[in-house]
């Protein structure tokens, strides 16, 4: 589990974030939603220690991420895997070198050791054979199997993904979706999401928070959210007819 608490953080005169609280459980898809500059990036760089906030403290699993020492917090940052917007795949090292280049960094695993690692998450992501390929060589769902490969080849605690499925056409957004709520369930990682996308919320919402103007406005589950009757997050969420349909569909 981890719980932030009363976090606030600004740039400049600009207040972005107003005293966040919230918890995310282990085995659940943890969704942070809210228009563009509501402050969920913000929120999830300062979790993740990217951001230092300026009032409050993020709890990993009952330990204060601001108490710790930076040994202590380089600790914390090798059981969280990160799944990046981009994939940020190394373009000049192949799918096997990119997934195994935090075992590098961080472990002193044999090399035999390093590759059945290697293979066994890529096994998981259903991109076996693909070792020798280059990125350039994968399409943009690949891609996003191999950065979800390396995300968890150090066995994470924590997953936390930034617009999982930003390029990515409907059909391969919902296998990634439903790829990354496999993982989360399987190895009861405590997974969260920055996401804009509608289908990731009514698909994979285990529990959502949603985020307006710096503040919580709501929690809750992806059920919950279909009977929402107005407000910020009515008009967040209904913003298209198609989907204004699919819940009176729900309700019938």
């Amino acid at each position: 589990m981890i719980e932030v608490k009363d976090i606030h953080k600004s740039f400049g005169e600009q207040h972005v974030l107003k005293g966040i609280s919230s918890e995310f459980e282990a085995g659940r898809c943890n969704l942070i939603i809210g228009k563009s500059g509501s402050g969920k990036t913000v929120l999830l760089k300062t979790m993740v220690g990217l951001l230092e906030p300026d009032q409050g403290d993020i709890i990993y699993d009952g330990r204060s991420f601001r108490s710790m020492d930076r040994t202590e917090k380089k600790n914390i940052r090798r059981e969280i895997g990160m799944l990046f917007q981009g994939s940020a795949l190394f373009d000049s090292l192949t799918v096997e070198e990119n997934i195994r280049f935090p075992l590098d960094m961080f472990t002193n695993m044999t090399a035999s050791e390093k590759l059945d690692q290697v293979n066994f998450c890529l096994k998981r992501v259903n991109m076996l054979n693909t070792n020798k390929k280059y990125p350039d060589e994968l399409s943009g769902g690949m891609k996003k199997r191999v950065g979800i490969a390396r995300a968890i080849v150090l066995n994470p605690k924590y997953l936390f993904c930034d617009e999982p499925n930003s390029g990515l056409d409907p059909k391969t957004a919902i296998v990634i979706d439903d790829l990354i709520k496999e993982i989360t369930e399987e190895f009861q990682m405590t997974t969260l999401i920055n996401t804009h996308d509608m289908n990731s919320v009514m698909g994979i919402g285990d529990h959502i928070l949603f985020l307006f103007e710096g503040e919580k406005y709501w929690e809750g589950n992806s059920k919950e959210i279909m009977n929402i009757e107005d407000g910020e997050l009515f008009d967040f969420i209904f913003a298209s007819d198609f989907l204004k349909d699919l819940r009176k569909n729900a309700k019938k």
